[in-house]
Formats: C-alpha cells, structure tokens, sequence
C-alpha cells in the first residue's frame, strides 16, 4: 500500500464535504462519485507544493469538472436535437411511404459495411461503448458501471467513436459529391 500524502491526504480528509458540495452543486443528479474519482485520478499528477491553499484547489477543480458535465450534457443535448430536427422536420429523411429505389439500397448497404468497418477498426472498448449508446440505446452510466470506467471515460470513448463515423461521412459526402458535380459541370467519364 502506498503512503498518501500532499493534496491526496487533503482529499481523503475532506471527501466527505466535497461529496456534499458535489450533491448540492449537482442538484442529486448522482454523478458526484464520478466527479471525486476525476479528481482524485487528477491529484496524482499534482505537485502539492506549488499550491497555496490545497483545500481551494480541490473545490475549484470539483467545480471546473462539474462545469465540465453540464457543458458536455448541453452540448450532446444540442446534437441530439439537432439531429431529431433534422429527422422530424423531412429535410434528412424520406417520407415515411417511400420505398426507396434498388440501387439507394444498395448503396446503403455498402455505406452500413463501411460503417461496420470503421467500428471495428476502432478499439474494442470505444466500438463497445459506442455500438451501445448509439445502436443499443443503452445509458452511459449503465456502459460505465458495466466498463468499470467513469462516465466521462465513456463520453471519451463516444467523441472517438463520433470522430471516426464523422471522417467517414465526410468521406461518402466527397465520394457523392464528385459524381454529381462531375455532371453539373459537363464532365462526362469518356471526356477523360
């Protein structure tokens, strides 16, 4: 067992009121346990000499994750309603009715094995973790307790994830686009 020391022992000694603070300045939303696991993973890599007032420094860096999670929760919010929007309003989906052609299905298909396969090229807890949310619908807290990871650890995961299908998007969009391009400008194969 290791000594601990510094801002550590500091943490231990007060964890029960950082807990409290945590609670009230969480409103009883329950991520407070992850929160003290972030700051105590961050207090490892502090040199407790350098600060003044080590007790200070820990409730203002409780505070800095806490605001941490509210900015994150926001901005999954805002994606999560934009994307709906864009579900709801038709400007990103069919009508409901519609069947779609042969070659729009084929073409889905080969873009859901490209999907597929930037899944499995990603490390296996960030393509567990992101198949789960976004596929599964499965809570991030349920994937953390089920990962023995944090939330914020998942949310790590999910951005990884996002980035990948992201890059891949972006990829199909230019794949799309020069085709279609190609025609508006007049370009036909066999000018080439």
């Amino acid at each position: 067992m290791t000594k601990v020391g510094g801002l550590e022992a500091i943490f231990m000694a007060n964890r029960l009121a950082l807990s409290r603070y945590l609670r009230v300045r969480l409103r009883g939303d329950g991520d407070g346990e992850d929160i003290l696991q972030e700051l105590w993973l961050k207090l490892a890599d502090i040199d407790a000499n350098l600060i003044a007032e080590p007790l200070a420094y820990l409730y203002r860096t409780a505070e800095n994750l806490v605001l941490d999670r509210r900015r994150s929760a926001q901005r999954r919010t805002a994606r999560e309603q934009e994307w709906t929007k864009g579900h709801i309003d038709g400007s990103m989906a069919a009508p409901r009715d519609a069947q779609p052609s042969a070659e729009r299905m084929l073409v889905a298909r080969d873009q859901l094995r490209r999907v597929d396969a930037v899944l499995d090229a990603l490390p296996e807890r960030t393509a567990f973790a992101f198949r789960a949310v976004r596929i599964d619908g499965m809570p991030q807290k349920q994937i953390a307790a089920q990962m023995g990871i944090s939330v914020s650890a998942v949310e790590k995961h999910l951005q990884r994830g996002y980035r990948a299908v992201l890059e891949l998007k972006q990829q199909l969009d230019v794949d799309i686009d020069a085709p279609q391009r190609q025609v508006a400008e007049g370009i036909d194969d066999g000018d080439r």
